[in-house]
């Protein structure tokens, strides 16, 4: 472990996406000697119409395997990076980099390769704007064969990196298995490389430095203004973003959580502002509030099969799983009564498979009922206190009571972490709207 306090600052696509943002993290990595460690991700959006360096990767990708001309898109990216490059008075080896990259496209191409340029890129463009050394995670954070991530060496390899440096810039996103293979997280996956990197060297704290001031309690896109989350679970961010606030990349939480090492949330733009930060355990002095945030999915269906006795009979609810399990259909929530068994999961992934699916449940399974309700929403509300007061729960229904809000399905996990609720599609923004209330109310 790095005795010294140690900050890894891991900079998103917005933070990184032009001359100006890259002098704002500058500013930012300067302000404090603890931020030793920087992971970097490809050039963002520069305003709304503008487009990621990433989808420009994509771009000349989809043309090279399919015969068509990939120099349009590769001299946007080239211009991206040029831009930057000039703009910063950098001695950098673009071209090189560039027609190593054409030389790639004019071969047999391969996906996570041109993908992970972005990254690689802006990471070498960053430390060499920093002074830091460059580290390659192709070295250093390892996959297996199939592009699995192999955490427990990644770990090792990536201590074994850093160590002897002072200071490094990490590209994110990427790593490679034995045989140099490039492989790619998923998008957002930079957000992972940080954690990693945290975790690898034992940090004091992981920033993740974005384009919003922390965690927001609802959609800012429904509620107006809502509140900052001050302080969130480890549990309870890997909810909130499973259930769409994407403010973090949910694998992201894992390698930090084992080692209780504290993720601050905070914005390039406004770096004066605390953000939020997830812990395991709230620091002493600050409240815990019951619910901390609303957040859901739209485009969900809810499969309901009906039997009287059904809880009498051995491996029903096994074979209905058994059945989704056999044709790869991933679910969201399964929920068992009396009589009933009642699937959640989302309308595209049943959609193209659902005359074939409903026929073999009622072969197999012989239900007195099988319904289907689509066009649905799932909320969760969320906040591990939340869910074990009984009056957070009735203040969530009775605001749902109050407009009128049907409820198909309703679920609160043994583990008490989240209340899930199933309401129309069509009314869910007041539904948020509703439940967001109640979040002030409990202040």
């Amino acid at each position: 472990m790095i005795d010294t306090k140690t900050i890894v600052a891991k900079f998103g696509g917005s933070s990184l996406a032009s001359a100006s943002q890259f002098e704002k993290v500058r500013a930012i990595v300067q302000s404090d000697p603890a931020r030793r460690f920087v992971v970097a991700s490809a050039p963002g959006k520069r305003f709304p119409e503008d487009e990621k360096v990433t989808d420009l990767l994509q771009q000349c990708y989809d043309a090279a395997i399919c015969g068509r001309p990939f120099e349009p898109a590769l001299a946007r990216v080239r211009d991206r990076f040029g831009e930057i490059v000039s703009a910063l008075g950098l001695d950098f080896p673009l071209e090189r980099e560039i027609g190593a990259l054409r030389e790639h496209l004019s071969g047999i191409p391969r996906q996570s390769y041109i993908l992970s340029r972005g990254e690689y890129l802006n990471s070498r463009i960053l430390a060499d704007y920093l002074g830091y050394t460059f580290v390659d995670p192709e070295w250093c954070v390892c996959f297996d064969d199939a592009g699995r991530l192999d955490a427990p060496v990644t770990r090792r390899t990536i201590h074994a990196a850093l160590r002897p440096l002072p200071n490094a810039v990490v590209a994110g996103f990427y790593g490679a298995d034995m045989t140099g293979q490039i492989h790619t997280f998923s998008r957002g996956g930079s957000d992972v490389t940080g954690s990693l990197v945290a975790a690898a060297i034992g940090a004091d704290l992981y920033e993740n430095w974005t384009d919003v001031s922390g965690l927001l309690a609802a959609d800012p896109h429904i509620v107006k203004a809502p509140k900052t989350v001050k302080y969130v679970s480890y549990r309870e961010l890997r909810t909130l973003s499973y259930m769409g606030a994407s403010v973090l990349h949910t694998d992201a939480v894992l390698p930090v959580a084992d080692m209780s090492i504290p993720i601050n949330i905070r914005n390039t733009d406004r770096p004066g502002d605390a953000g939020t930060t997830i812990v395991r355990k709230l620091p002493k002095g600050e409240t815990k509030y019951p619910i901390i945030g609303v957040a859901g999915r739209v485009g969900m269906s809810v499969i309901q099969v009906e039997k009287v006795m059904v809880s009498d009979e051995s491996g029903f609810t096994a074979v209905m799983l058994d059945i989704l399990k056999k044709r790869r259909i991933p679910f969201e929530q399964c929920l068992t009564g009396i009589d009933t068994v009642t699937v959640v999961m989302r309308s595209d992934v049943l959609a193209p498979c659902k005359q074939d699916l409903f026929a073999e449940i009622r072969q197999t399974l012989n239900p007195d009922y099988l319904g289907l309700t689509e066009n649905l929403s799932m909320i969760a509300v969320i906040g591990e206190r939340g869910t074990e007061s009984c009056d957070a729960n009735v203040r969530v229904l009775q605001a749902l009571a109050r407009v009128g809000m049907p409820i198909n399905t309703i679920n609160q996990g043994a583990g008490k972490l989240n209340l899930l609720i199933g309401v129309p599609e069509e009314r869910y923004e007041e539904a948020i709207r509703a439940i967001y209330a109640t979040i002030e109310e409990g202040e």
